[in-house]
């Protein structure tokens, strides 16, 4: 059954996928806008629609949190982050020290090993770890937490009821059940439309992960990578941006530019540490 124990709850519930609806693209910024102008449902039609689609979600144990709620983290008030769909510990959203590990899915063994060090020293200094789920980098940095008895925050970028990549469902699974699994994305649009655009909500999950995280650290991406995303979206909205030293050695272009920009080169743990 929907844990969404609040009639008020249900209701922002709709109204985020009705708001989720109108939009053309995927794009957190113009939900937004959107919210600002839209307070209520303009068509009934659309809204049953909405309605009866969740009434037939199959009974997964999720919930909504909005910034209507008092649970709502203050660091996320001026961010365009306004409402998430959420499963577990919804405490570890406001824990003061979060820090985002991320990188490249077809990471290198220097890279993978990096990750697992990284987010060991990390969580042993009492930091709640984020990251994506992707393979590569992230799946690195998760699985080293939970092994070394960490707190993580999972944030995917499908629907909250739904696993990619599949080969991560335990993986999902632990996270919803002991630590905290995240998602923007909306049920009833991500059902509906095309799948080749469904794929624009995963750089917006970098965006959601640099804005509930206090800080990022980029272990290792290409020129194209969507980590880049969460880079941006850092700088965009005051976040700490950390980039190893090992990925100014790779005849790369966006380290320097990010570091021009704030980031912060990393050599050793102390650089993150003593930045924070």
């Amino acid at each position: 059954m929907l844990s969404l124990n609040a009639i008020n709850l249900y209701e922002e519930m709709l109204k985020y996928e009705f708001i989720w609806s109108s939009i053309k693209n995927s794009s957190l910024k113009k939900f937004k806008d959107l919210q600002v102008v839209q307070q209520d449902f303009t068509s009934q039609d659309a809204k049953e629609k909405i309605q009866d689609f969740l009434l037939n979600l199959d009974k997964k144990d999720f919930s909504i949190l909005t910034e209507y709620n008092y649970q709502f983290p203050k660091n996320l008030k001026n961010t365009y982050i306004k409402s998430l769909y959420y499963k577990g510990n919804l405490d570890l959203l406001s824990e003061p020290k979060k820090i985002a590990i991320v990188g490249a899915r077809n990471a290198t063994e220097d890279g993978i090993k990096r990750a697992i060090k990284l987010s060991k020293e990390l969580s042993s200094k009492g930091f709640v770890i984020v990251s994506g789920l992707a393979h590569g980098i992230d799946t690195a940095a998760m699985r080293s937490t939970i092994k070394n008895n960490g707190s993580l925050i999972g944030v995917i970028g499908t629907p909250i009821n739904e696993y990619y990549p599949i080969e991560n469902k335990a993986l999902q699974d632990e996270i919803a059940n002991k630590h905290l699994l995240v998602s923007h994305v909306p049920f009833y649009k991500y059902s509906i439309q095309p799948f080749s655009t469904k794929k624009f909500y995963f750089p917006e999950r970098n965006a959601v992960m640099a804005a509930i995280s206090d800080a990022t650290v980029i272990v290792e991406a290409s020129e194209t990578s969507g980590t880049l995303t969460q880079a941006r979206a850092c700088i965009e909205i005051g976040r700490k941006l950390f980039i190893l030293n090992s990925c100014f050695e790779n005849g790369l272009k966006w380290p320097y530019t990010y570091e021009k920009k704030g980031a912060i080169r990393v050599k050793k743990i102390e650089d993150i540490l003593d930045n924070l």
